[in-house]
């Protein structure tokens, strides 16, 4: 124990040294850049000055139209049309590449995205450059943040391993959201909808506009629904509060944002094939047996959390070449998931038996309760031929993981914690990018980025407490080439590391991971015709790839697949058809193949060869027809196609997603008044138009049995169904 406690007491003191050197470059850098900088000003205008502090804050993680970057720009007009309730990664359904799922089967709740085959915890997000992945399980949460879609100004979202970014490495895309800033004139909107399955959204927002070089704006929000799945309620607050100061080359900004959720579980899908066909709501979240053996379901199996974001940015710009932004965030969490579980063993939970039974029905809390705070800086020139940034940040992630028994079949425990586990994490990196225009032609890019990464956790489930570190290099090159006016090529070269979750450590799985990407695009751009066509190859080295197994807590389990590859060609388009006629298609081709898989079948380990990697559909499609028969009037049809998936990775029938073709009808329009209120938007969604049924994710296991002297390996498969043709109705008034 001495020798752990000295060689943990060394560790702190490295880290310490490592936080007073990465401090010393960044103050250094920024004295240096301080002192080489002309403050002359320059002659601009007040509105040129605003775009341009808007634009510092998202310089270090957006990619720009010249660099050899695979991405989509994605409006807050864009989201506002289909805005009605539903969750961030269904408003992005329809962007290539992307395939989206929910528990609920509505949208609305624990929502899902992948990109490329590649799920959540794999997606990096940032909130105005600040990390917003949990630092432990990787993934994004949205459903602690309701109604933020709202709250956009706009979001890129790069294909492949893209820029250097802040937080966990992006392994099939990133996700750079910038929130709305300050806005010049004051303005008030009054949003509600309603539709399907008693789902309702309320929104107030306001502006106070630009007085004294201060404005002020917010919003506050309320969204529940009864989900498409039986009990499968939500129950959500959210809110936005956002303070800025402006004046001339400044902008200090200070926001608050977060929610509160209450959701009951819907986490285990539908294993039944009968109920599959016949009762597609079934939950058996819940799901319990009284005395006569009748199925009774908890009334109160719910996910309960509450998450609250705290920023704070400086953006300054310096002169005509050199602008910076610094921003400090913090972050703190705390909820739990309720759960009836029968039959345990009082031992197991630390609780005493009851006159000699050893057994009960209980009540049981799973508790998080985590903080996250950091800060953030990238300092930037620019001279039209050269933009150069660099840029990092230092973040710390402090975990606690806890249960309690909060009822038990014959008696209420006191104060007790069955398991009290903790997960410390630190990451830090430091980055430099430049982009070189070296001819009229032909442009350059370079990105260099270093990344600490320090993490310490305990859990009853591990076999040895962590105490790693991990230190990764994650270069990237590329080149443009402006053919003509119209004609533009790249090609891209990058590399990304990856660290374990603390799931992973818990089922084993201890490796990094590593991911060569290569791409390869066109782009062609004219008056009416918009063409992206990109190829790419994502070379993986130990890939954590999803077994479609869950764990006890219905999380999907990963595992190392040693080599494995993804390849595949995506295009997307905008075609002007006429001046009131558009058309968005977009479609990916892909191979996505584990190399030499080995699995354990029938208590014998088999080479499977290549096989192919689960949840990575080889066809993914979307398209999106607009017609604008009057000049306020806007409607779409939106199309999405998944082809077939497995749920595994040996390629067994039995762990096929079957191919799904959707249809979505979007009808907006506004009516402009300017009477007391400015205008009155009118929007309409009818999801699923043809009535189709289709299930979106699920889950395959397999398990031995040798009650018979061999052993033999059975499957089993669940499935979340998705609902059938349901509709949303809002009005939103403008003042």
């Amino acid at each position: 124990m001495k020798q752990l406690f000295k060689k943990r007491e060394k560790k702190k003191e490295k880290r310490t040294k490592t936080y007073l050197q990465i401090s010393t470059v960044f103050y250094s850098l920024f004295s240096i850049f301080y002192s080489l900088c002309s403050f002359s000003q320059e002659t601009e205008t007040d509105s040129t000055k605003v775009t341009q502090l808007k634009e510092v804050v998202l310089t270090s993680v957006r990619a720009k139209e010249k660099d050899p970057i695979t991405f989509t720009n994605i409006s807050k007009e864009e989201i506002a049309k289909r805005n009605l309730g539903q969750d961030i990664p269904v408003l992005l359904n329809y962007q290539p590449s992307v395939v989206t799922t929910t528990d609920a089967g509505n949208g609305v709740g624990y929502t899902y995205m992948r990109v490329r085959g590649s799920d959540g915890s794999r997606i990096n997000v940032t909130l105005n450059g600040v990390p917003f992945n949990d630092s432990e399980s990787q993934g994004s949460f949205f459903v602690n943040l309701p109604d933020f879609a709202s709250s956009i100004q706009s979001a890129q979202l790069q294909r492949g391993v893209g820029t250097s970014t802040n937080g966990a490495g992006a392994f099939g895309a990133s996700l750079n959201v910038e929130t709305k800033s300050f806005q010049e004139e004051a303005y008030a909107e009054i949003a509600n909808s309603a539709g399907s399955f008693g789902t309702r959204k309320h929104t107030l927002a306001f502006g106070t506009g630009l007085h004294n070089n201060f404005e002020i704006n917010g919003r506050l929000s309320q969204i529940a629904s009864d989900g498409f799945i039986d009990r499968a309620s939500t129950n959500m607050f959210g809110y936005f509060l956002n303070a800025n100061y402006v004046k001339e080359n400044t902008l200090i900004k200070f926001l608050a944002f977060g929610g509160k959720e209450k959701t009951y579980q819907a986490w285990y899908g539908l294993e039944d094939e009968e109920k599959l066909e016949n009762d597609r709501t079934y939950n058996l979240a819940g799901l319990y047996f009284d005395e006569n053996g009748n199925e009774q379901f908890y009334d109160n199996e719910t996910d309960n959390y509450w998450q609250n974001h705290f920023q704070l940015h400086w953006s300054e710009k310096w002169n005509s070449k050199w602008n910076s932004n610094v921003a400090l965030h913090y972050t703190i969490g705390k909820g739990y998931f309720e759960q009836y579980k029968e039959d345990e063993d009082l031992l197991e939970y630390n609780l005493p038996d009851f006159n000699g039974i050893t057994t009960s029905d209980l009540v049981r809390k799973r508790w998080l309760d985590n903080d996250f705070f950091g800060a953030t800086a990238n300092f930037n020139y620019d001279n039209k031929k050269t933009n150069f940034q660099i840029g990092g940040a230092v973040n710390r992630y402090l975990g606690k993981h806890y249960g309690e028994v909060v009822n038990t079949q014959f008696y209420v425990p006191g104060a007790n914690r069955y398991y009290d586990n903790f997960g410390n994490k630190d990451d830090i990196n430091i980055y430099g990018k430049i982009s070189q225009e070296l001819t009229n032609k032909i442009n350059v890019f370079a990105d260099l980025q270093y990344r600490m990464v320090f993490y310490q956790a305990d859990s009853y489930k591990f076999e040895n407490d962590v105490n790693d570190t991990f230190r990764f290099f994650n270069p990237k090159v590329g080149l443009n080439y402006q053919l003509n006016t119209k004609n533009m090529f790249y090609g891209y070269f990058g590399i990304a590391n990856k660290e374990p979750r603390r799931d992973d450590y818990e089922n084993g799985s201890t490796k990094s991971e590593r991911l060569k990407d290569f791409e390869l695009g066109w782009k062609y751009n004219s008056k009416k015709v918009k063409v992206n066509t990109n190829a790419f190859f994502m070379d993986y080295t130990n890939q954590l790839v999803l077994t479609g197994a869950l764990n006890d807590v219905g999380s999907p389990i990963f595992t190392n697949s040693g080599k494995s590859y993804r390849v595949g060609l995506e295009v997307d388009a905008q075609i002007e058809i006429t001046d009131k006629l558009f058309f968005q298609p977009n479609v990916t081709l892909s191979q996505n193949k584990n190399k030499d898989f080995f699995f354990q079948r029938d208590g014998e380990l088999t080479n499977l060869g290549d096989t192919n990697i689960a949840f990575s559909p080889d066809v993914i499609a979307g398209g999106n027809i607009t017609f604008l028969p009057l000049k306020k009037l806007q409607v779409s049809l939106l199309s999405k196609y998944v082809g077939k998936q497995y749920m595994g990775n040996i390629d067994s029938e039995e762990s096929t997603l079957d191919a799904y073709f959707i249809n979505d009808l979007n009808v907006n329009y506004e009516w402009n008044i300017n009477k007391g209120i400015k205008s009155i938007i009118f929007s309409g969604l009818v999801n699923n138009i043809f009535n189709i049924e289709y299930e979106s994710n699920g889950y395959f296991y397999t398990y031995d049995d040798d009650s018979t002297g061999n052993v033999i390996t059975y499957e089993g498969a669940g499935y979340y169904p998705q609902a059938g043709i349901n509709f949303l109705a809002g009005m939103t008034l403008k003042f």
